[in-house]
């Protein structure tokens, strides 16, 4: 394990989180900064948008920009769903927004360029990592300030993925001790394998507001400023 002073970890400049969550895919729906979430993956199609800035194929993937579009695809092949052209009787891709990048026009065209190679649904360049199917909160206070911030972080997230998310309020959060309860947190552990239970389930339950309580993890400056 790398270290930066006294703290082990990893890198933060160049730490990669693995999960984002519907809310923060729904953030990214403008052309300029365009992001769609299908069959449980995350994808920044901004170059896309780009590349294809005016062209009115891009029309129906603006339209969905920080949206999921997983009812798009085949869940078994991963390409997008097909049906029987009534106009044709052949098997074409179906677009009821209206076809778009990469797909073929229902009849053949001279002016029609395929020579893009893996259209843009299969190209794991796109990728930025995967969507949380369930997310929850978590409180963070620091001990030193007093200061309190509530964070929405996917359940399979690690410490180390959720002190990626609380940088921007403490840029100096790997300088300190994370604890629950008392017990210092493995970092690379979920919060539900560190014992912090997502108790939602029992609070719907009992038809109590889940809200009224969210479990806390309280940072202890640990006296070793850690630059980025």
């Amino acid at each position: 394990m790398p270290r930066r002073g006294l703290v082990a970890g990893p890198d933060l400049e160049y730490f990669q989180r693995r999960y984002f969550t519907p809310a923060e895919v729904a953030q990214h729906n403008r052309p300029e900064d365009l992001w769609v979430s299908y069959l449980g993956r995350v994808y920044d199609l901004t170059p896309l948008a780009q590349e294809y800035k005016g062209n009115l194929l891009l029309k129906p993937i603006v339209e969905v920009a920080g949206q999921d579009i997983s009812h798009w695809f085949d869940p078994k092949t991963r390409d997008i769903r097909k049906h029987i052209d009534p106009l044709t009787g052949c098997l074409r891709y179906c677009t009821p927004r209206g076809r778009f990048v990469h797909v073929p026009p229902q009849l053949p065209c001279s002016d029609w360029a395929n020579d893009f190679g893996k259209p843009w649904w299969q190209r794991s360049y796109y990728e930025v990592g995967r969507l949380s199917a369930k997310s929850r909160s978590i409180r963070i206070i620091n001990t030193l300030t007093s200061q309190e911030h509530t964070l929405e972080v996917g359940v399979l997230e690690s410490i180390w993925e959720i002190l990626h998310r609380y940088l921007p309020y403490n840029a100096h959060a790997a300088s300190y001790t994370w604890k629950y309860e008392g017990k210092n947190l493995n970092m690379d552990f979920t919060l539900e394998e560190n014992g912090i239970r997502d108790e939602e389930e029992e609070f719907d339950y009992l038809n109590m507001d889940s809200t009224l309580h969210t479990p806390a993890i309280l940072l202890y400056f640990n006296d070793d400023l850690t630059e980025l």
